[in-house]
């Protein structure tokens, strides 16, 4: 058998761009870790929870589609469902938005903008009809820049909901595309919330092995456009987007390493101005919710990017079954080597502060 191996220059090279990095990144891990936190049974904020509202349903339906993303089915969703599901979890809010395929699956745009409208005015009328149970991300008909934009301006002005919600990928176009600037730009201008979730790559069908993309793919997407983003430098151009990057950042944190170690790579046609340290900064600047992911080993993984102050509860109702709604609810609340500070500030009180709405809506429900 032969084994391949790289040319002793080639090795020590990337070695030398590596092992910094590498120390840079293990030293929140190596920090002494905090004292055992106790059961969390606080309240929790749910960063990442799906609604699908009548029109959405039916246009789906309509359409023919009863399973999503390669096979995944497609649930059934009410607000009376939602409420209940919170109830059960303790859990004070939800910020709903469209997953998966978003209203990308219409062909005409006039219908995508349509059926944008619609989810958008749906969600904002629940949020203010119940201000202190929901939030709402805005869902954009894309591939249509201008269209976007313009909900864009509804979405917060005129219904103002909470942020935005964009897929790891608009028909094969990646976020980092020059394409999409303009819409990076106004949510900098904006300061707004960007939730990014993922969907299925255009070559689901050749590499997902007959497989539902949430199993493989939708973790290798996500870290796929974030790679663009940062390789783009969009994330650099417009740093006051807050970005939230769901189920413990995909794939990142384990390839977040080689993403820093071969972004100065001299060949590369488009890499980060930075370097490495322009990528450990960008990682440690996004969101990250736990949505399907929480667990020990996710926690440590994360703090070898960011802060935990960057960390946020998530359900993934009604997409996830609910025996694993209960199980990602009872690891998140037994997670251990965590401060009661640290397990109740990813429970809440980070997202509180990245909603500044919910805080002042839950401060008037317990007033």
């Amino acid at each position: 058998m032969h084994t391949h191996t790289l040319p002793p220059t080639r090795r020590a090279a990337l070695a030398r761009m590596v092992a910094p990095l590498a120390l840079g990144m293990a030293s929140a891990a190596d920090a002494a870790p905090p004292a055992l936190s106790s059961r969390c049974e606080c309240g929790l904020i749910d960063a990442h929870s799906h609604y699908l509202p009548p029109s959405y349903a039916q246009a789906l339906a309509d359409a023919g589609l009863v399973t999503l993303d390669g096979g995944f089915p497609v649930p059934q969703w009410s607000e009376e469902k939602a409420l209940a599901h919170m109830d059960r979890h303790n859990i004070e809010v939800s910020m709903l938005s469209v997953s998966s395929p978003t209203v990308g699956f219409l062909k005409a745009p006039l219908a995508r903008q349509r059926l944008a409208r619609e989810v958008n005015t749906f969600a904002g009328a629940l949020v203010q009809r119940k201000p202190q149970r929901f939030g709402a991300f805005a869902t954009l008909p894309l591939p249509d820049v201008d269209a976007s934009l313009a909900e864009i301006g509804y979405a917060l002005d005129v219904l103002h909901l909470d942020g935005v919600v964009m897929e790891t990928n608009v028909h094969g176009i990646y976020l980092g595309d020059a394409r999409l600037d303009p819409l990076f730009a106004e949510l900098n201008r904006r300061r707004a919330t960007l939730f990014l979730h993922p969907t299925s790559p255009p070559c689901l069908e050749a590499v997902g092995l007959g497989r539902p993309a949430p199993i493989l793919e939708f973790p290798m997407d996500t870290a796929r456009t974030v790679t663009d983003l940062i390789f783009a430098g969009t994330l650099t151009r417009y740093p006051d987007i807050r970005i939230i990057i769901p189920h413990a950042g995909g794939a990142l944190t384990a390839l977040a390493e080689r993403i820093a170690g071969f972004s100065a790579l001299p060949f590369l046609k488009q890499k980060p101005a930075g370097g490495a340290e322009e990528v450990k900064r960008v990682l440690a600047a996004l969101y990250y919710d736990l949505a399907g992911s929480a667990s020990d080993a996710s926690i440590e993984r994360l703090r070898r990017i960011t802060s935990l102050t960057h960390v946020l509860f998530g359900s993934d109702f009604p997409f996830t079954p609910p025996s694993g709604v209960v199980a990602n609810v009872e690891n998140f609340r037994t997670l251990g080597g965590l401060s009661a500070a640290e397990h109740e500030g990813m429970a809440r009180d980070n997202a509180q502060r990245l909603f500044p709405r919910i805080s002042a809506a839950q401060v008037q429900r317990a007033g």
